[in-house]
């Protein structure tokens, strides 16, 4: 399988190309004959992106939805105009109600407000674990207490006009079975990314957990709880770690003295092969 990044906070310079990068996430990935796109970043760039770099999006077979905020969710309606075909696959409890408390005021940080609508006909809403195509997966969060990670990092849900602290079921991992063991996407890793790993290797006993790739929220944490949670994913034995976006400069720099070559930068334009 190969993984191409779509969009991350980091751009790069390919052949005489300039490929961009913006606050999001978005991978291509190609699987035996099946073509998907995780996440779409926050705007069309992630399209402009593939254009460069020679991925039609117009062949992709299924979308994937990692979690429903923004910085993830509001270049979906740009790959709805470029594929006429695939479905999104999402949680069941994503909806257009995530917020987080920054400053002292409530920010939308949700799916564009009437999105889900207005494409209603295009999404696939996913209750728990499901096989999308032989080998892929889509695993619900299984660890109790997330909302306490809610309450931490001050994200709520409103529902019926109430607040309530994000447990995020509407986050979900995106996994593939390689000959070398399971790959695992969590885009933006709220439960903590030793979490991920754990529930992964849980759903596939017996099966080592190859890589795991996406952002780990590390952005505004201390560097004690940095090297904590680098040691806690050395205890999952994760061959591999592709981290970026949320993870932030200071934070990857700490994980690379913890864990060492284990560690690698995730950047726009990057591939990854498995």
């Amino acid at each position: 399988m190969r993984a191409t990044v779509l969009v991350d906070n980091i751009g790069s310079n390919i052949g005489n190309d300039t490929i961009q990068g913006e606050w999001g996430l978005s991978f291509f990935i190609e699987y035996g004959e099946a073509r998907i796109l995780l996440d779409a970043g926050q705007s069309a760039l992630f399209a402009e992106n593939a254009r460069k770099l020679g991925l039609p999006l117009e062949e992709v077979d299924y979308a994937v939805l990692s979690h429903a905020h923004y910085d993830h969710a509001d270049g979906m309606e740009t790959f709805f105009e470029r594929n006429s075909r695939a479905r999104l696959y999402l949680r069941e409890g994503c909806r257009e109600n995530c917020y987080r408390i920054k400053e002292g005021d409530w920010k939308y940080i949700g799916i564009r407000e009437g999105f889900l609508r207005k494409y209603r006909d295009r999404l696939a809403y996913v209750p728990g674990d499901l096989e999308i195509v032989e080998g892929v997966w889509l695993l619900s969060h299984r660890t109790p207490g997330l909302e306490q990670a809610g309450r931490r990092e001050k994200m709520f849900l409103k529902e019926e006009g109430s607040w309530v602290a994000d447990c995020f079921a509407h986050e979900q991992s995106l996994v593939f079975e390689t000959p070398g063991g399971i790959v695992v996407f969590n885009s933006w890793s709220h439960g903590g990314a030793d979490t991920v790993i754990s529930e992964a290797a849980a759903a596939f006993p017996g099966r080592k957990v190859r890589a795991l790739i996406g952002g780990f929220h590390l952005h505004n944490k201390s560097e004690k709880y940095v090297r904590e949670i680098s040691e806690r994913i050395r205890r999952t034995g994760v061959e591999e770690i592709f981290t970026g976006h949320c993870t932030g400069d200071e934070a990857y720099g700490i994980m690379r003295e913890e864990l060492g070559d284990r560690v690698h930068q995730l950047r726009t334009g990057l591939q990854m092969e498995f």
